[in-house]
């Protein structure tokens, strides 16, 4: 995983290195120069401009600006607090003004069309806590950052204006981070190995899921959660007719659940699943509400992993402190996270997310771009996978089954709920630029888990 810090964050760490300031600006500087080289493909005839702050950030840009024109760059280096309204013509230009701790309004010059932009830490003018910027800010195509990465390189408009992100090691202690941005290996390592002597029931899900008119929702969770690897997966409606569900999969296994009470039958039973996922498409009536309070607090000492999504989740509402266990995944959009939290998650949404995790003690996941899995213990897992095709209907329900079948097959709720993330947006990416719609998405699944698999590249058995 790559680390995530804050501004603030990395202030702190900076303080604390053991190394002078002119050491660590000579590394940086020097990480810049590389990345600066690499841009330019050699150094001979080249034109390079530094638009340099006059902190550690503009320190850097001199630092780079130093180095390549000990190899031959033609170099002019730009005071920023005097900085002319366009740049001069280059091959490149370094943004080095301002850095992840700026505030306010920046004014950014004109860069001539086709000059290569590198920025140092963040393009100036990206908040680097929120990813917030002005309409100004020059877009970079590659940005060296510094032995983290930062919120605002990930929070749009932030992660479009940083191109091609590069973290520089600089030799500073990040080991005290409480953030982390999920790679591929890392989900590739948390994903359960099945036993050969398996069975079905090891990895079974049951989804509470559907109401007359949204048996689609139930049917996007039962086929999430059985691409995901869920062994068997039950699927029931509070007061629906399992004959008139025809989008339900062959395989899930459909039992009827009474319209009243169903709380208790589904306790009752609960033991034999090690998953449930409960709220999608279910309605909020009144009596609906009640019964989903009473399943999700039956089970907040129990060991079975609770998926709480869509109308689940507006049925905890506020309450959902008093309601729920440390196994429960919340899943909201950033609607959804109001209801549980009594107002929007605001800019910064890791914050956020990590506040109303440890307010309500368990995991939540909060949907966007990126994804942020926030752990009652504070620590937070961020995902990066997916894009804008994953904004269609349907697609939310998937995932719901997804983590339901992850955390059935094995894995804590932290980690079922950010793999799940991963896996979902990496099944989007697979998908058709237009057109995508959720029950592609669900079929796709399979193809991800596959390629994280290093099982699936084994050679063959002998004798076959």
């Amino acid at each position: 995983m790559i680390p995530i810090v804050t501004p603030t964050e990395m202030g702190e760490i900076d303080r604390a290195a053991p190394e002078p300031v002119d050491v660590l600006i000579g590394r940086a500087g020097g990480a810049v120069a590389r990345s600066a080289v690499a841009m330019l493909g050699g150094t001979y005839g080249r034109r390079v401009v530094v638009l340099a702050g006059k902190g550690n950030n503009g320190n850097d840009g001199r630092e780079a600006a130093r180095r390549l024109r000990r190899r031959g760059v033609a170099v002019t280096v730009l005071d920023a607090t005097d900085r002319p309204s366009t740049i001069p013509p280059c091959d490149l230009f370094i943004d080095a003004a301002y850095g992840t701790g700026f505030r306010g309004e920046y004014e950014a010059p004109v860069v001539g069309s086709g000059t290569l932009v590198l920025a140092v830490d963040i393009p100036s003018g990206v908040d680097g806590l929120t990813g917030a910027a002005g309409a100004g800010v020059v877009a970079a195509d590659r940005t060296v950052t510094f032995a983290a990465l930062k919120p605002g390189l990930l929070l749009e408009p932030g992660v479009s204006l940083a191109g091609r992100v590069d973290i520089a090691d600089i030799g500073l202690d990040v080991s005290s981070v409480r953030s982390w941005l999920v790679q591929a290996h890392d989900v590739a390592d948390w994903l359960p190995r099945r036993e050969p002597t398996t069975h079905k029931w090891r990895a079974a899900v049951w989804v509470i899921a559907g109401s007359p008119g949204m048996d689609g929702a139930a049917a996007l969770v039962s086929a999430g959660a059985q691409r995901a690897g869920a062994g068997y997966v039950r699927q029931s409606t509070p007061g629906g007719d399992v004959a008139a569900a025809p989008h339900i999969p062959v395989e899930v296994v459909r039992t009827p659940l009474p319209a009243s009470g169903w709380a208790a039958e589904v306790n009752a039973e609960l033991d034999r699943f090690a998953a449930l996922v409960v709220g999608n498409g279910l309605g909020t009536g009144d009596e609906m509400v009640a019964e989903v309070r009473r399943l999700v607090s039956s089970t907040s000492t129990s060991s079975i992993t609770v998926v709480v999504d869509a109308d689940g989740i507006t049925a905890l509402g506020t309450s959902a402190e008093a309601l729920v266990g440390r196994q429960v995944v919340l899943t909201p959009h950033d609607g959804e996270f109001a209801r549980l939290a009594g107002s929007a998650p605001g800019p910064d949404r890791i914050a956020a997310t990590r506040e109303l995790a440890g307010r309500v003690g368990c995991v939540v996941l909060l949907k966007g771009g990126p994804t942020v899995v926030a752990g009652p213990d504070g620590s937070v897992l961020v995902v990066a996978t997916g894009d804008a095709r994953l904004a269609t209907a349907g697609t939310g329900d998937v995932l719901a089954g997804t983590i339901g079948a992850l955390a059935a097959s094995g894995l804590d709720p932290l980690r079922a709920a950010a793999a799940g993330a991963f896996i979902h947006g990496q099944a989007g990416d697979l998908g058709w630029r237009h057109g995508l719609v959720a029950g592609d998405l669900a079929a796709l699944l399979p193809a991800v888990l596959d390629h994280l698999d290093p099982a699936s590249t084994r050679p063959d058995r002998p004798g076959t």
